[in-house]
């Protein structure tokens, strides 16, 4: 068994999540008026410096990001529908405010002066020089360089832009869909799912609920034996939200729009501008030539999937008829567990919740050279979720918050993310506020009989999530807009990806993966049939990836402002993931948050940061020791202190020593670099 975690009073600026519908509304006013206040006073500059412009201008960032990210924040995790209501209100007001801002002539007039100024430009140090380069630079992007109707017509399209990305996620959240299945037609399920899981009585007959939250989904799309409640449950997540259908499809024209207006061929055009990437023809290169190298893997794949389900037909008396999309877990997992004779659900016994986020807390401490400090009886917005404090290593020092809110729940946010809820900076008197983070997710809860269990994927994914928490903690810049997480888009998953490793090294699992009823350490002989089984399905597996990527690239780097967004999803799936599509008429790119969540023309970031996380990983953490705190605490230095206050090329060419490859990467995922 791991340490206890240490635990005390709440200390530091803690936040107050416990806000009416009301208080949001006030505060929301208050943000836009002194927001509007501190603009004018900015543009009734007659001699613009960069004291007088650019800084109240970040410091209003600085001051006023910490209360708009807890009040638009709340939509995602209050239980109270009209908070809910009253955060989204709130986003769609302060992204509309913000809008605006982005677009006023007299304000971007001030700010150019003191851009213009070589006198200014020369006295400021490197981070306040990159601030208002990137200040500059919005505000050219936002369309100050357009005549006055182009301008309105820039604002209009994107207040309307945030209004759909808004609703999109708030149907999302809360359209979840749901079958029930008699117990038989759930055969292959370990009875832990059946315990206290809601029953209906239809047509006189007990039946379970299944809904579309992950816990649920993802265990009968693997462990069904029934093709048809596979299939019936496939159809219950692909046809929720059709509302979210039109709203994708316009917001595509009218990203396409913008782009347009600005100059730009395609949304990905412009949007690429500011990644590692630059532009689409290297993104399209590079999700193109993956998908050859992962078909020469597939193809092998393929003809072992295909031979199980042959099998199966053949025993049911019944004809194959293809694979389908929903029999991708459930035949990639059969092959897993034959192969490798990996049973998800022996091995989760060793993955009791409570434990392995202690294990990993513990390990990243380790690493990264801190303390973390449960806090007891925290002010939290639902009593499920806990409050952490971090400190450096020797006490002295405290570092930030962080939020764990990791069961599900009804009209909760779907899948797992961290929300930077407040970005450090440097205060206006010099001293530093502290950042705070909050970690969501879906992991299983725990049952009367049996405490909460992940499968090893579900702590990959813990590893990966508290990965971004700690981006967060362990950043310090001077501007809250560099904070963190604040990077390029194709780089901020790196970080977070690297730290996965630790999910798959034996002296590291041996640490956390405790038998839930006796105690005892993961056996090593488990260890290594898990670790052999890794890449197991990898050409498959990132196939899928590729084909996310690819539909994003097919309906952001084209000048069809009509590309039919289903369509497109289906089709390119279908090629690209090599299992067909159900003959019934679905709509899977309804829940694909990434597309109207901030990563538009940017899903091709999840791949490509690969490259760099693997290479880090090897370069340093294999070669030098995964607990080796040296090469922990030059990672923070190199690659979390720094956030975006520099480009993300510079801090890893200081961590490797050198300009990254893609190597190790290829060889990571079961494919040599040549």
């Amino acid at each position: 068994m791991t340490a206890q975690m240490p635990t005390g009073s709440a200390k530091g600026t803690v936040l107050n999540f416990n806000l009416s519908p009301k208080e949001i509304t006030r505060i929301t006013d208050r943000l836009i008026a002194n927001g509007m206040a501190i603009q004018d006073r900015v543009a009734a500059q007659s001699s613009p410096t960069f004291a007088n412009v650019i800084v109240p201008l970040a410091m209003r960032e600085n001051e006023q990001s910490s209360e708009y990210y807890l009040i638009t924040f709340l939509q995602n995790v209050s239980t109270d529908k009209d908070v809910r209501d009253a955060s989204t209100e709130a986003e769609e007001r302060l992204n509309a405010f913000e809008i605006e801002s982005s677009m006023r002539e007299d304000v971007y007039a001030v700010v150019r002066a003191v851009f213009n100024n070589a006198s200014e430009m020369d006295k400021l140090g490197a981070e306040d020089r990159r601030l208002i380069e990137k200040m500059e630079l919005s505000y050219r992007r936002n369309g100050l360089a357009l005549d006055k109707e182009k301008r309105e017509r820039l604002g209009s399209i994107k207040k309307h832009l945030s209004e759909l990305e808004t609703r999109f996620s708030r149907n999302v959240n809360e359209g979840d869909g749901f079958e029930t299945f008699t117990r038989e037609e759930l055969d292959g399920l370990v009875d832990d799912f059946f315990e206290g899981r809601e029953t209906k009585v239809v047509d006189g007959v007990k039946k379970y609920v299944v809904t579309t939250k992950y816990p649920d989904i993802v265990p009968v799309m693997m462990k069904a034996t029934s093709e048809a409640t596979r299939r019936r449950m496939l159809y219950a997540e692909e046809t929720r939200c059709p509302e979210n259908i039109p709203l994708l499809q316009e917001a595509v024209k009218l990203r396409l729009e913008v782009a347009q207006l600005l100059g730009y061929r395609t949304h990905a055009e412009y949007k690429l501008e500011l990644s590692m990437a630059k532009d689409p023809e290297a993104v399209l290169a590079f999700e193109k030539d993956l998908r050859q190298r992962l078909d020469v893997l597939a193809d092998k794949e393929i003809k072992e999937i295909e031979a199980l389900k042959r099998a199966d037909k053949k025993a049911a008396g019944e004809k194959y008829d293809g694979l389908f999309s929903w029999d991708f877990r459930y035949y990639s997992n059969m092959v897993k567990e034959r192969k490798h004779n990996i049973n998800d659900d022996e091995v989760k016994e060793y993955f009791p919740m409570k434990e392995v986020t202690r294990g990993i807390l513990e390990i990243y401490q380790t690493m990264l050279g801190l303390r973390f400090v449960k806090v007891e009886d925290a002010a939290v917005w639902h009593p499920e979720v806990e409050l952490y404090e971090v400190w450096e290593a020797d006490g002295k020092q405290f570092t930030g918050h962080f939020y764990l809110d990791l069961f599900p729940r009804a009209d909760k946010y779907n899948h797992a993310a961290v929300w930077p809820i407040r970005p450090g900076f440097v205060r206006a008197d010099g001293t530093h506020e502290f950042p705070v983070a909050a970690m969501v997710a879906n992991f299983p809860k725990p049952t009367a009989s049996k405490p909460a269990l992940l499968k090893h994927s579900d702590a990959v994914t813990l590893l990966h999530e508290l990965g971004h928490v700690l981006h967060s903690i362990c950043s310090s810049t001077k501007w809250a807009r560099f904070h963190g997480t604040a990077t390029e888009g194709d780089f901020v998953e790196s970080p977070s990806q690297m730290l996965e490793n630790w999910g798959w090294e034996p002296s590291v699992l041996q640490k956390f993966a405790v038998h839930y009823k006796t105690g005892k350490p993961i056996p090593a002989e488990l260890v290594k049939r898990l670790v052999a089984a890794k890449n197991e399905g990898a050409g498959l597996f990132n196939l899928r990836q590729v084909f996310f990527g690819l539909f994003d690239m097919s309906i952001h780097h084209t000048e069809d402002p009509n590309v039919d967004v289903k369509k497109n999803f289906l089709k390119l799936r279908q090629e690209i993931s090599r299992f067909e599509n159900d003959s019934d008429d679905t709509w899977g790119t309804s829940t694909f948050g990434h597309m109207m969540g901030g990563y538009d023309a940017g899903y091709y970031g999840y791949m490509w940061s690969l490259v760099f996380s693997a290479d880090m990983f090897e370069s340093r953490f294999i070669k030098e020791g995964v607990e080796n705190t040296t090469t922990g605490m030059d990672y923070r230095r190199e690659i979390l202190l720094p956030g975006g206050s520099r480009d993300a090329m510079i801090s890893l060419e200081h961590f490797l020593g050198r300009k990254p490859n893609n190597k190790a990467f290829l060889r990571s995922i079961g494919l040599e670099s040549h």
